[in-house]
């Protein structure tokens, strides 16, 4: 195993969380293959310097805290990253159930503000309302409960 590719992809890892998807790609641009590419991972894992569930919770956190994304639309980035399904479930330990329900509550008001200026349509704002949670990731039940619970 190359040891200066080791560092390069420990320095790499080390910037920031990152999956193994993208260490591979990484080391394909360094014209590491295979068994090589493999053997590096494997030794990042060891080192501590790659971990998916590190890579999921940070992520998850990052993505529900400054977007404002909704685990459905999280779940389905990190899918297309291609993490396990153990280290989704772990990192969606970052969002608490409390957060969570006031963080679509906040966002449906936020939006409603801004449709009050140019929505009448009491059945049409709902509708609106609804798309940009969804949009958001949020689920549809609670989209629907948190719309009712405002009053509209």
């Amino acid at each position: 195993m190359d040891r200066l590719i080791l560092q390069k992809a420990a320095s790499y890892c080390a910037y920031q969380e990152r999956t193994q998807d993208e260490v591979r790609k990484r080391l394909q641009k360094w014209e590491v293959w295979g068994e090589e590419a493999d053997e590096i991972i494997a030794e990042l894992i060891s080192t501590n310097y790659l971990s998916e569930e590190r890579f999921a919770k940070t992520y998850i956190g990052g993505k529900f805290r400054m977007k404002s994304w909704g685990k459905m639309k999280i779940k389905q980035e990190l899918h297309r990253r291609g993490l396990s399904e153990y280290s989704i479930k772990e990192g969606m330990k970052e969002i608490p159930e409390e957060s969570y329900k006031n963080s679509v509550k906040e966002l449906l008001v936020k939006k409603k503000i801004l449709l009050d200026r140019t929505e009448t349509d009491k059945f049409k704002l709902k509708q609106k309302l609804a798309r940009f949670a969804l949009g958001k990731g949020y689920e549809s039940e609670l989209v629907w409960k948190t719309i009712e619970d405002l009053g509209l």
